[in-house]
């Protein structure tokens, strides 16, 4: 009987329409009592009293009504009157389980077949776990979210870039030519630059400044220099049509080799094999291990060949002209091969080419004023993966494996040094500094530091890219290990 009683006062608290029982009396209630209780000897003294200045204002009361006496009723509740009303309301806009029940396996259904899955079990932002990867020569152009392998800058928190230069020599008299390649940074750390009819060496790591060359006649002047893989010899090309081979160790010239009709200005080595490209348009390749040193020569180019370099893994070599022509040849022997492709999307000189040293089938190629366009390939299909306009002439590519960044030198109007992030070729940092165009970039053996050379006749150095202390280096056997088998 209890639980219907608290029942029927609830139902009553909620009921507005019900007669107020326990409310102060209404104004004109109060009156009509106060008039009947009013008896012949008090009406005399009001007469009486009437007759005298009134003490106070007419027409207003004396006190203000109690909470007894008020014309208005305020219904108090507690909170716990509130809460069981919230719940009854609540309550009441409840579906039936039975039709819960019955619609959730349909509203899975629809979803299913809608959104191709449970929407009920979808995560909007999941910020749990690892992202996928993105299959193997995946380029995000449409800059989907997919994570690229994880590089040094990644993992670590901060990676700072001096915008200026660790170290600036001097170099007098370089020839403020484009088509010519004047620097090489070789791996037993020994910096080549070509001045004037000079070829001077500068030893990075004691500092000491060697001269191993100076051409006969002061007409004539270097036009390209070009370290072996181990960094023992240095190939030099000139305006006389000559290709020349030093040892560095003994200062020692070891053979000139003739055959072009034009000046050397390119040169590029593959184990025993030196490629040098000269203003005819002719590709030589010379054995340089024989007597008899040309082994065939590449004829595409209708002008002169100013960029020319072999792939990583040696498979391929890319040259590009002042015809605007990009050509990519095979690792072949022998007379009349052509060419594998033949890129012509570049609207100017392409001097500037780079192979990825960690995707030998990735060339860069960069135009000149004209063009003034980042290009990457795909050498195995000869399909062209992006390009960006870098509005400035491209004198120089260069890829930076530490960080996994690609490096150009910029002429015409911008004369800097720019770090492109590979493959996304957002820009990481500019390296301003020169007062004329920078001609040449050469990455130093650890790839912790990139040189430009500029027609302000000064070289740059920019450490950029200090080495990844988190990566451990890989070990490498001695030769003699690698004989015994």
């Amino acid at each position: 009987m209890a639980q219907f009683g608290f029942e029927n006062d609830i139902h009553n608290v909620l009921r507005l329409d019900m007669p107020i029982t326990n409310a102060p009396m209404a104004r004109w209630q109060r009156k009509a009592s106060t008039s009947n209780s009013l008896s012949p000897n008090k009406s005399v003294n009001r007469s009486i009293s009437l007759s005298k200045t009134p003490s106070k204002t007419p027409g207003k009361t004396q006190n203000t009504p109690s909470k007894a006496g008020g014309d208005r009723f305020i219904p108090t509740r507690n909170n716990k009157q509130m809460d069981v009303a919230s719940f009854l309301i609540s309550k009441e806009n409840e579906p039936l389980e039975e039709t819960a029940a019955f619609s959730a396996p349909n509203q899975k259904a629809w979803s299913v077949t809608l959104n191709g899955y449970n929407i009920e079990e979808a995560k909007i932002l999941h910020l749990g776990g690892k992202p996928l990867n993105a299959p193997e020569g995946y380029q995000n152009n449409l800059k989907v979210l997919y994570s690229q392998v994880p590089t040094p800058v990644s993992t670590k928190k901060s990676r700072y870039i001096s915008s200026v230069p660790g170290r600036i020599l001097d170099a007098p008299d370089i020839r403020n030519d484009f088509y010519l390649n004047l620097m090489d940074w070789g791996r037993q750390n020994l910096l080549a630059v070509g001045l004037a009819n000079h070829v001077y060496l500068w030893d990075a790591g004691a500092g000491d400044i060697i001269l191993l060359k100076k051409m006969e006649d002061e007409n004539d002047h270097i036009c390209s220099v070009s370290w072996s893989k181990d960094g023992n010899f240095l190939a030099i090309g000139t305006s006389d049509c000559k290709v020349e081979l030093w040892d560095v160790q003994y200062q020692k010239r070891l053979r000139s080799m003739d055959g072009h009709t034009g000046r050397v200005g390119c040169l590029s080595w593959n184990d025993h094999v030196l490629s040098s490209g000269s203003r005819s348009g002719i590709i030589h390749q010379h054995d340089v291990r024989v007597a008899e040193h040309h082994i065939f020569s590449f004829g595409g180019h209708t002008q002169e060949v100013c960029g020319l370099t072999w792939s990583p893994d040696g498979k391929y070599l890319a040259s590009g002209g002042n015809d605007n022509m990009v050509y990519i040849w095979p690792m072949t022997t022998g007379s009349g091969y052509h060419a594998i492709h033949a890129l012509s999307e570049h609207q100017g000189a392409v001097k500037a080419l780079a192979w990825c040293p960690w995707q030998p089938s990735i060339l860069a190629s960069g135009g000149g004023t004209s063009d003034r366009h980042i290009r990457i390939w795909n050498a195995n299909s000869g399909s062209c993966i992006s390009s960006l306009d870098t509005c400035s002439q491209i004198s120089s590519l260069v890829f930076a494996p530490n960080y996994k960044e690609l490096v150009s030198g910029h002429g015409f109007a911008h004369d800097k040094v720019i770090i492109w992030k590979y493959p996304s070729l957002t820009k990481v940092a500019e390296l301003e500094g020169h007062e004329d165009r920078v001609l040449n970039l050469a990455l130093s053996p650890d790839a912790s530091t990139v040189a430009s050379v500029a027609a302000d006749e000064t070289i740059r150095l920019w450490e950029s890219f200090e080495k990844d202390p988190v990566k451990k280096p890989k070990p490498t056997s001695s030769i003699i290990q690698q004989h015994i088998r």
